[in-house]
């Protein structure tokens, strides 16, 4: 497989502020925690150690979090300053001392911190819903470096959204959703919306690259994807059309989209607001009271595990 895909750089979540943070940190769900699980016993049952864990892309830190009680050291990274400060003060008063979090890429990987990352120091690299913003085989590149032996990258994400089928008229909304997606915002797509639209599939691996990795064992790679309602979440939310504005609001197609058209926001003719009329209609079609809108999420997603060779330094 060539790599040779052009990776866009990222620069919307990249350029949040703290308040942006904040919002994306409000509005996106947590991770249901026999994810978190599962990435453990896997890298655990696989010569994985428990020291230093690195969370790549960490954003407001909640994945960062979930999994620091396992570890002696936490190092969040983002190259989003607003990001970095959120997830610093989502830090305070929580019982884990043992994380801190810093302004970095994960093309650098701690690379320009003082002290930088050291190579071979590092047991897990997780990644949450960022690795395909990453320039992926300069990535893979950094994570064979600062890895130990028998070290672990877990990289999940969502793969969505999508409607609950137990939503009135779920299979029109989903259908209405993706068809306002197609005509407003899919000339906001960068590559990394698609890898996450596809599952993930097609998402390079170390073994992909023009001058493939050897550092990572192909034989032992793992992927597990989970469709709706199978838990990839900790819940799955009911929300109220208001909320359903709000979350569309923070994901980085119709934060493009809105760059695009200021005059439209807050408007009829925000794309958010399409949607929700879309919605509306559909749920009324169903029997739904005015006033009593509400639709079940629903989301995919999908986990993949990369190993480290054991006698690789």
């Amino acid at each position: 497989m060539s790599t040779k895909t052009p990776f866009t750089q990222e620069k919307t979540f990249s350029n949040y502020n703290q308040a942006q943070g904040e919002a994306y940190a409000n509005l996106r769900p947590k991770y249901h925690p026999s994810i978190h699980q599962m990435v453990i016993d896997h890298h655990t049952t696989t010569g994985g150690q428990l020291d230093i864990l690195l969370d790549v892309g960490c954003g407001p830190g909640m994945a960062t979090h979930a999994l620091a009680p396992r570890f002696s050291h936490v190092l969040g990274l983002d190259p989003s300053e607003g990001m970095i400060a959120t997830a610093r003060a989502h830090s305070e008063g929580k019982p884990t001392t043992n994380v801190r979090f810093e302004v970095s890429t994960a093309e650098e990987l701690g690379s320009n911190l003082s002290p930088p990352i050291q190579d071979s120091s590092v047991d897990l690299i997780i990644s949450a819903n960022a690795a395909h913003w990453f320039n992926i085989p300069t990535f893979w590149s950094a994570a064979a470096r600062v890895l130990k032996p028998s070290g672990t990258v877990a990289i999940w994400a969502p793969c969505g959204p999508a409607i609950h089928p137990s939503t009135p008229n779920a299979l029109a909304i989903q259908a209405a959703m993706e068809k306002i997606q197609e005509e407003y915002l899919a000339p906001f797509y960068e590559p990394g919306n698609f890898l996450t639209q596809n599952r993930y599939a097609g998402f390079p691996l170390p073994w992909d690259m023009d001058e493939p990795i050897a550092a990572f064992d192909k034989e032992s790679f793992f992927r597990r994807e989970w469709g709706v309602g199978e838990g990839f979440f900790d819940r799955e939310p009911v929300l109220s059309l208001d909320q359903v504005e709000k979350m569309m609001g923070v994901g980085s197609p119709v934060t493009r989209w809105r760059e695009a058209n200021p005059d439209a926001i807050g408007t009829e003719m925000d794309v958010v607001r399409v949607c929700r009329r879309a919605v509306e209609k559909l749920l009324h079609e169903a029997g739904v009271e005015e006033g009593k809108e509400v639709i079940r999420g629903g989301s995919m997603g999908v986990l993949l595990i990369v190993k480290k060779r054991k006698g690789c330094e």
